[in-house]
Protein backbone atom coordinates (compact mmCIF):
# COMPACT_ATOMS: atom_id res chain seq x y z
CA UNK A 1 0.00 0.00 0.00
CA UNK A 2 1.47 3.37 -0.61
CA UNK A 3 0.41 5.50 2.18
CA UNK A 4 1.66 8.60 0.27
CA UNK A 5 -1.77 8.75 -1.52
CA UNK A 6 -3.23 9.37 1.40
CA UNK A 7 -1.30 12.39 2.26
CA UNK A 8 -2.55 14.63 -0.78
CA UNK A 9 -6.73 14.75 -0.36
CA UNK A 10 -5.71 15.43 3.39
CA UNK A 11 -3.65 18.25 2.62
CA UNK A 12 -5.64 19.83 -0.16
CA UNK A 13 -8.43 20.31 2.56
CA UNK A 14 -6.94 21.53 4.96
CA UNK A 15 -4.65 23.88 2.68
CA UNK A 16 -7.77 25.02 1.35
CA UNK A 17 -9.25 25.62 4.97
CA UNK A 18 -6.17 27.58 5.75
CA UNK A 19 -6.38 30.02 2.73
CA UNK A 20 -10.01 30.94 3.63
CA UNK A 21 -8.71 31.54 6.85
CA UNK A 22 -5.99 33.79 5.52
CA UNK A 23 -7.74 35.65 2.88
CA UNK A 24 -10.27 37.46 6.36
CA UNK A 25 -6.89 39.10 7.84
CA UNK A 26 -6.99 42.20 7.55
CA UNK A 27 -3.87 44.36 6.33
CA UNK A 28 -4.51 47.25 8.72
CA UNK A 29 -4.65 45.75 11.80
CA UNK A 30 -1.29 43.39 11.40
CA UNK A 31 0.82 45.12 14.42
CA UNK A 32 -2.41 44.38 16.54
CA UNK A 33 -2.12 41.35 19.37
CA UNK A 34 -4.61 40.04 21.83
CA UNK A 35 -2.11 40.37 24.65
CA UNK A 36 1.84 41.50 25.42
CA UNK A 37 3.10 37.79 25.01
CA UNK A 38 1.13 36.90 22.01
CA UNK A 39 2.86 36.98 18.41
CA UNK A 40 0.65 40.05 16.27
CA UNK A 41 -1.72 39.25 13.84
CA UNK A 42 0.86 39.71 10.73
CA UNK A 43 3.82 37.55 12.63
CA UNK A 44 0.67 34.84 13.23
CA UNK A 45 -0.53 35.03 9.79
CA UNK A 46 2.79 35.15 8.35
CA UNK A 47 3.64 31.66 10.43
CA UNK A 48 0.92 30.08 9.26
CA UNK A 49 1.50 30.86 5.67
CA UNK A 50 4.82 29.98 5.56
CA UNK A 51 4.34 26.77 7.48
CA UNK A 52 3.40 24.61 4.19
CA UNK A 53 6.70 24.81 2.75
CA UNK A 54 8.09 23.56 6.22
CA UNK A 55 6.35 20.05 4.59
CA UNK A 56 8.73 19.77 1.61
CA UNK A 57 11.44 20.55 3.95
CA UNK A 58 10.15 17.10 5.78
CA UNK A 59 10.13 15.16 2.75
CA UNK A 60 13.40 16.75 0.98
CA UNK A 61 15.98 16.91 4.08
CA UNK A 62 17.02 14.28 6.49
CA UNK A 63 17.15 17.45 8.70
CA UNK A 64 16.95 20.91 9.42
CA UNK A 65 18.77 23.10 11.40
CA UNK A 66 16.97 26.74 12.06
CA UNK A 67 20.32 27.89 14.06
CA UNK A 68 23.02 26.35 12.17
CA UNK A 69 26.51 27.37 13.36
CA UNK A 70 28.23 27.91 10.32
CA UNK A 71 25.29 30.15 8.38
CA UNK A 72 22.46 32.45 9.09
CA UNK A 73 19.70 31.30 11.07
CA UNK A 74 15.75 30.93 9.39
CA UNK A 75 14.12 33.99 9.26
CA UNK A 76 10.51 33.61 9.82
CA UNK A 77 7.86 35.46 7.26
CA UNK A 78 7.32 39.00 7.71
CA UNK A 79 4.39 40.10 5.70
CA UNK A 80 3.62 43.54 5.23
CA UNK A 81 -0.43 43.01 3.04
CA UNK A 82 -2.64 40.46 2.38
CA UNK A 83 -1.43 40.08 -0.99
CA UNK A 84 1.68 39.22 0.31
CA UNK A 85 0.36 36.78 2.69
CA UNK A 86 -1.30 35.02 0.29
CA UNK A 87 1.19 34.52 -2.18
CA UNK A 88 3.44 33.58 0.14
CA UNK A 89 0.94 30.87 1.23
CA UNK A 90 0.22 29.70 -2.77
CA UNK A 91 3.84 29.05 -3.00
CA UNK A 92 4.27 27.66 0.05
CA UNK A 93 1.43 25.25 -0.60
CA UNK A 94 3.13 24.39 -4.30
CA UNK A 95 6.50 23.51 -2.93
CA UNK A 96 4.65 21.33 -0.29
CA UNK A 97 2.47 19.39 -2.73
CA UNK A 98 5.16 18.71 -4.73
CA UNK A 99 7.30 17.21 -2.24
CA UNK A 100 4.08 15.20 -0.94
CA UNK A 101 3.50 13.96 -4.17
CA UNK A 102 7.24 12.96 -4.89
CA UNK A 103 7.78 11.24 -1.33
CA UNK A 104 7.78 7.24 -1.40
CA UNK A 105 6.51 4.57 0.91
CA UNK A 106 9.85 3.66 1.61
CA UNK A 107 10.91 7.01 2.60
CA UNK A 108 7.96 7.33 5.31
CA UNK A 109 9.59 5.06 7.74
CA UNK A 110 13.45 7.00 8.18
CA UNK A 111 14.35 9.58 10.14
CA UNK A 112 13.82 13.22 10.20
CA UNK A 113 15.40 15.86 12.47
CA UNK A 114 14.89 19.29 14.13
CA UNK A 115 17.94 21.06 15.44
CA UNK A 116 18.83 24.36 16.40
CA UNK A 117 22.51 24.55 16.56
CA UNK A 118 23.77 21.70 18.03
CA UNK A 119 20.95 20.74 19.95
CA UNK A 120 18.18 18.28 18.59
CA UNK A 121 15.16 19.28 19.60
CA UNK A 122 13.76 15.99 17.89
CA UNK A 123 14.19 13.34 15.45
CA UNK A 124 11.11 10.96 14.18
CA UNK A 125 10.07 9.14 11.11
CA UNK A 126 9.06 10.90 8.51
CA UNK A 127 5.91 10.15 8.31
CA UNK A 128 5.21 11.15 12.02
CA UNK A 129 6.47 14.68 11.41
CA UNK A 130 4.80 15.52 8.73
CA UNK A 131 1.65 14.80 10.92
CA UNK A 132 2.63 16.34 13.88
CA UNK A 133 5.40 18.69 12.65
CA UNK A 134 3.81 19.67 9.76
CA UNK A 135 0.14 19.29 9.70
CA UNK A 136 -1.40 19.37 13.18
CA UNK A 137 1.47 22.41 14.20
CA UNK A 138 -0.06 24.59 10.96
CA UNK A 139 -3.99 23.47 12.34
CA UNK A 140 -2.52 24.67 16.33
CA UNK A 141 -1.67 28.11 14.48
CA UNK A 142 -4.88 27.99 11.74
CA UNK A 143 -6.89 27.79 15.01
CA UNK A 144 -5.07 30.66 17.02
CA UNK A 145 -5.58 32.74 13.93
CA UNK A 146 -9.50 32.09 14.14
CA UNK A 147 -9.74 33.22 17.65
CA UNK A 148 -7.61 36.72 16.38
CA UNK A 149 -10.08 37.26 13.91
CA UNK A 150 -13.17 36.48 16.15
CA UNK A 151 -11.31 38.97 18.85
CA UNK A 152 -11.33 41.53 15.99
CA UNK A 153 -14.98 40.95 14.95
CA UNK A 154 -13.76 39.56 11.86
CA UNK A 155 -16.14 36.67 10.09
CA UNK A 156 -14.53 33.43 10.74
CA UNK A 157 -15.05 31.16 7.72
CA UNK A 158 -16.38 27.47 7.87
CA UNK A 159 -13.71 25.44 8.90
CA UNK A 160 -14.77 22.14 9.54
CA UNK A 161 -18.24 23.39 9.97
CA UNK A 162 -20.21 25.77 10.71
CA UNK A 163 -19.43 28.97 12.40
CA UNK A 164 -21.19 31.86 14.59
CA UNK A 165 -20.49 33.68 11.09
CA UNK A 166 -21.46 31.26 8.53
CA UNK A 167 -23.99 28.28 8.84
Amino acid sequence: MDATRYYLPEFDQEMATTRRVLERVPADKLDWKPHQKSMTLGQLASHVAQLPSWVSNIFAVDEFDFRPPDGPAFAMADCKSGEELLALFDRSVLTARKAIAAATEAGLDTPWTLKAGLHTIFSAPRWSVFRGFGMNHMIHHRAQLSVYLRLLDVPVPVIYGPTADEQ
